[in-house]
């Protein structure tokens, strides 16, 4: 019998409360709840049941179907947050409990956040947000596809962590990601490279033919923020262009590139001004 899966199990006994379930040439039986026994049932017939442990930790089955199961992810809302951690609605009488250290950020009734199932070392099903490990790297995507994915990790160093389709694995590279979303948030994006291990990398961004419009778009749209002066050039620095424009200074200087031929800017010793 294994915890957290579906299974095939015979009905070995019937009692008043419900019916126990076995497997052959086992003596391991299981309880399952006589509300969730189905009519004219009968000793020896077959049931396919989840296996989960009620409140008082007793392994138990019901033939409800569960948003997730071991080592597989999905999205679940999150129903309750008390003081040890938060509680997912995943189909099931006993909510799913997500400890606060397996958080990546704190959640909220209401929300919805991809996590994935596993056992804690007390034997219990819990969700974690570091789904990570349990994403495919067998997506059927190719370089240039465009996908969705979810944000579930964002790290200085590497990038942000995107759950494509929440199942395959993906990455958004630092250099090409400027804090234009957070964790949580569902995300369109393109396929700039399929790595040898499955792994893709992506890009919220199209190509530089097509990215150069948005970009001028977005470089006027902030000069006119500005009164129609930016205070600063395509000279400056990559940090500064990052905070104040969230594209890299190589796409900056591009629109400013093509606003100049388009004539719409004019370019001062500090500063951008609109025509």
């Amino acid at each position: 019998m294994q915890l957290g899966e579906k299974q095939l199990l015979k009905v070995v006994k019937k009692v008043e409360f419900g019916v126990y379930l076995g497997e052959e040439d086992s003596e391991e039986r299981v309880l399952l709840p006589i509300k969730q026994v189905p009519e004219n049932i009968q000793v020896g017939d077959g049931l396919e049941v989840f296996l989960y442990k009620d409140s008082k930790d007793r392994l138990i089955a019901t033939t409800r179907e569960p948003a997730v199961t071991l080592g597989q992810i999905a999205k679940l809302p999150v129903k309750e947050v008390t003081k040890i951690g938060a509680f997912l609605d995943w189909g099931l009488e006993k909510d799913l409990f997500l400890p606060f250290k397996q958080q990546t950020h704190r959640v909220h009734p209401g929300e919805e956040c991809l996590v994935g199932l596993y056992t804690d070392k007390s034997g219990r099903l819990c969700a974690t947000m570091n789904v990570y490990e349990y994403l495919r790297q067998d997506s059927p995507y190719a370089k240039d596809d465009h996908v969705t994915g979810t944000i579930y990790q964002i790290s200085k160093n590497f990038g942000a962590f995107v759950a494509v389709d929440d199942q395959f694995s993906g990455l958004i590279p630092a250099r090409e990601f400027f804090g234009q979303a957070q964790i949580g948030d569902q995300v369109q994006a393109r396929v700039t490279g399929v790595k040898e291990d499955g792994k893709l990398d992506l890009s919220l961004r199209e190509k530089v033919g097509v990215q150069i419009n948005e970009d001028a778009a977005a470089v006027m749209r902030v000069i006119e923020e500005f009164d129609g002066v930016l205070p600063f050039t395509d000279k400056a620095s990559p940090e500064v262009i990052k905070r104040e424009m969230a594209m890299s200074k190589n796409a900056f200087k591009r629109a400013v590139g093509h606003l100049l031929k388009e004539k719409k800017i004019e370019i001062t010793e500090k500063s951008i001004r609109k025509l």
